[in-house]
């Protein structure tokens, strides 16, 4: 009997150790561009769904974000002066709901159709339930965190784009994004910190385009953001992949390139990563990436590895 107590009183105890250790853990999903005009919008006005190659991968994380590249609007103008301008139609919000607990709007494309279709956005996504970061209705809210709280964590992912134009930023009274001034992005590392956050997290939009490896710039400010408090750092913009570092034993993930996005050339414009982290009070517990490659119409579709 007393043998049997002391198996049971065992079994218990490594039951109660597994329970803690999955209390205090968050896993984490990160995607790259998700731009959903052209033929994405066409893909889902079809009724296809563009993330539906990687269910188990968005099934096995706690909260999933990424970048939208694009205003989700039927309001504003186009702007004459870019190369390049999206809009995608409300009715991807469908596809996003449930897939997404939060995106970053903190990118070179949210104003593409002006203040009226960026704000059109942020409402679009607050009645679906997914937050939005790195932008809002004016500079406060633009640089606010995206708070999770979760398994006993409280963490703070930043967003933040310093590629062009600038005049997408936010300001004191005027909606817009959070610009990635190397003084403000340090700021608010501290001040997440000094809010509580156990885990920070920033989320950036920068790099230049088609660039396999992160330039000068990049690493430069990667390193103070960790230097400042940040436990990892996630990057996209690029179009392409740019590798990793371990840096003071934390990772900095360049670029995660293209998630969703039609209309490039390249066997590296049309490869991207899923970014899979686990984290805890200590930190990044571990992490990997998953290749996505985007078919005809710019939906990702699982890599097949070259035998």
């Amino acid at each position: 009997m007393r043998r049997l107590q002391a198996l049971l009183g065992a079994v218990l105890l490594a039951f109660a150790f597994t329970a803690m250790a999955e209390e205090g853990e968050v896993k984490l999903l990160f995607v790259g561009d998700i731009m959903l005009d052209d033929g994405p919008g066409r893909a889902i006005a079809a009724g296809r769904d563009p993330f539906a190659a990687f269910e188990r991968d968005f099934a096995w994380a706690d909260v999933r974000i990424g970048n939208l590249e694009c205003p989700i609007a039927t309001s504003g103008q186009a702007l004459d002066n870019k190369i390049a301008t999206f809009r995608a139609h409300p009715r991807v919000i469908e596809r996003l709901q449930g897939r997404f607990e939060a995106l970053s709007v903190a990118n070179n494309h949210s104003g593409d159709y002006g203040q009226e279709a960026f704000v059109e956005t942020l409402a679009l996504l607050d009645i679906a339930g997914i937050a939005a970061f790195g932008g809002g209705h004016d500079l406060t809210e633009a640089h606010a965190p995206y708070w999770i709280e979760k398994n006993g964590l409280r963490i703070a992912i930043l967003g933040y784009n310093e590629y062009k134009p600038r005049s997408f930023e936010a300001g004191p009274n005027w909606p817009g994004v959070a610009w990635s001034e190397d003084s403000h992005v340090l700021r608010d590392i501290a001040a997440a910190r000094a809010a509580g956050a156990d885990i920070v997290i920033p989320f950036m939009h920068w790099g230049w385009e088609r660039e396999r490896q992160p330039s000068a710039r990049q690493r430069r400010l990667a390193h103070l953001m960790i230097d400042s408090g940040a436990d990892a750092v996630v990057g996209g913009h690029p179009h392409v992949t740019q590798g990793d570092e371990s840096y003071a034993g934390k990772p900095i993930i360049y670029s995660l390139g293209n998630f969703v996005f039609d209309g490039f050339d390249t066997e590296a414009e049309k490869t991207g990563w899923l970014l899979r982290l686990r984290v805890a009070k200590e930190g990044v517990l571990g992490w990997e990436v998953v290749p996505a490659h985007m078919d005809a119409e710019g939906l990702p579709q699982r890599q097949v590895t070259p035998k």
